[in-house]
């Protein structure tokens, strides 16, 4: 009824229909390879460490984003999270299962929500995208982290001060499997995905592949 009420339009080209339009959908700038081995960014050749990930300790053993973290792509995790449009999330895991080979692990779980934005968004993104891969890669999804304070919004700090901002800012719920795969909308600095992936190795993890939507890329 609200369909026919409020007509769905594409939230890029705004044609009617879905909120994502295929052919907008088959325009998202694609990260393609050659990667850094470790932290997936997009490099002029393939290595194991890139200038970006090189000489920093990652609890992750590797990270992989199915997008660029620009034009098109910027725009979709900004009405996904913003404006509450929770369909884009099947989207945006059809796009990351297209891009992204299916990690060997046992359960897909999520950075946890942020408390007060989470509630204003009225949903949970990482979450709902990592319930659309697990049906997508045939794993279990299980909320295996929780924050353990607030931070302050990553958005704008440097480097050194995001990584600060989020050490030590998540635990593990209870034991984790093995090998886990760690799903967020956004790989900026990494700096929340390995704070991430530090307490589900602590929570017995032995290798954490982080998976996600976006990623921002950086000029040599």
């Amino acid at each position: 009824m609200l369909d026919l009420l409020l007509p769905q339009r594409c939230i890029a080209c705004r044609t009617p229909g879905a909120q994502l339009c295929g052919r907008c959908l088959a325009t998202l700038p694609r990260i393609e390879a050659p990667l850094c081995d470790r932290c997936g960014a997009p490099t002029a050749w393939p290595v194991l460490r890139c200038r970006e990930c090189a000489g920093r300790r990652l609890a992750f053993a590797s990270a992989r984003a199915a997008v660029a973290y620009e034009g098109p792509g910027r725009l979709v995790v900004a009405a996904w999270k913003s404006r509450g449009l929770r369909r884009l999330a099947g989207a945006a895991a059809t796009v990351v299962a297209d891009e992204v080979p299916r990690p060997d692990a046992a359960v897909v779980t999520f950075v946890p929500p942020d408390g007060d934005r989470s509630l204003k968004r009225g949903h949970h993104p990482p979450e709902r995208l990592a319930r659309e891969l697990g049906r997508a890669w045939e794993l279990p999804v299980d909320g295996l982290l929780r924050r353990t304070r607030e931070v302050a919004r990553q958005r704008g700090l440097p480097l050194e001060e995001r990584r600060a901002n989020v050490a030590g800012a998540f635990a593990a719920r209870t034991r984790v499997p093995p090998r886990v795969v760690l799903v967020d909308d956004v790989y900026t600095s990494g700096a929340t995905a390995n704070a991430a992936a530090s307490a589900l190795r602590a929570g017995g993890a032995r290798r954490v592949f982080v998976v996600t939507f976006a990623r921002a890329l950086r000029l040599a």
